[in-house]
C-alpha cells in the first residue's frame, strides 16, 4: 500500500496523515488523535472515498471517482478540507 503524504493545509493545522493498522484504511490525526478514517472503496470500475468521523460515525459524502485507491483517499481529503472549511 503507497503512502499518502501529508497536505499542507493539514499541517500548517498539526494534523497528519497516516496508515491505519487496519489494511486498506487511512487516518486524519489532529493533536495525534485519530479524528476521520479514510477508505478507498469501489465506484463504477475505480475508487470513491468513504470519509468517516471516528467518534461519531458520521460520514462525510464523497464527490468523485479515482483511478487508484491512493488518488481516492487524496479526494477524500479534499473533500474533508472543503466540508471543515479549510
Amino acid at each position: 500500500m503507497a503512502s499518502v503524504a501529508t497536505p499542507d493545509w493539514l499541517a500548517q493545522r498539526g494534523g497528519a496523515v497516516q496508515v491505519s493498522t487496519k489494511r486498506g484504511t487511512w487516518l486524519v490525526l489532529l493533536e495525534k488523535s485519530p479524528q476521520y478514517r479514510l477508505v478507498p472503496i469501489p465506484a463504477a470500475g475505480k475508487y470513491g472515498c468513504e470519509v468517516t468521523q471516528t467518534v461519531s460515525g458520521c460520514r462525510l459524502e464523497g464527490s468523485g471517482t479515482y483511478p487508484t485507491p491512493e488518488d481516492a483517499v487524496r479526494g477524500g481529503l479534499e473533500d474533508l478540507r472543503r466540508s471543515l472549511g479549510w
